[in-house]
């Protein structure tokens, strides 16, 4: 698994430059973008590190996420991303974060589809927040690859449109 170098090394740049931290919390990337984060340049410096939560209780317990909602979507909602990616953002004390939750698999519970939600939040504020869909025969591996790969250029760009706003 290699992630494209260049974008790792923007983001690294972009977030020490900035003096600025970030978090993680997982479901359906599974540990992919923390491990993406920890392949960039002076990773130490910015990334505070990260969870992979993958059941209903732990979202509950370690994110907060409210378990009524959880329950009547399966944990997968743009709400859920939302209120994983500013909760991480708190535990971890960063100024921005990444949440990502989703299916990777068809199933019952995604009516047969592949697709995930992502929020990038950036000092206790959602910046974006969007569904991404896959063909429902991608296969588990790829699909998690493509989100994390989609959701890393995603924040290259917020980023990107940050430095333009500051300067």
């Amino acid at each position: 698994m290699e992630f494209q170098k260049k974008t790792l090394e923007y983001i690294s740049e972009c977030l020490i430059n900035s003096n600025e931290t970030i978090a993680i919390a997982e479901s359906v990337t599974s540990g992919m973008l923390q491990l993406a984060f920890s392949q960039m340049p002076n990773a130490s410096m910015f990334y505070k590190g990260g969870m992979t939560s993958y059941t209903l209780n732990e979202k509950v317990r370690l994110l907060r996420v409210d378990k009524s909602e959880a329950e009547k979507c399966d944990c997968v909602s743009e709400k859920i991303a939302e209120t994983m990616a500013l909760n991480v953002a708190k535990l971890f004390e960063s100024d921005w974060s990444i949440a990502t939750t989703g299916y990777c698999t068809p199933g019952r519970n995604s009516d047969y589809n592949v697709y995930a939600y992502y929020s990038i939040a950036y000092k206790e504020e959602i910046i974006l927040s969007k569904k991404l869909e896959l063909h429902p025969k991608t296969q588990a591996l790829n699909a998690q690859l493509y989100y994390t790969e989609f959701i890393l250029g995603c924040f290259k760009s917020e980023l990107n449109n940050l430095l333009i706003l500051n300067n």
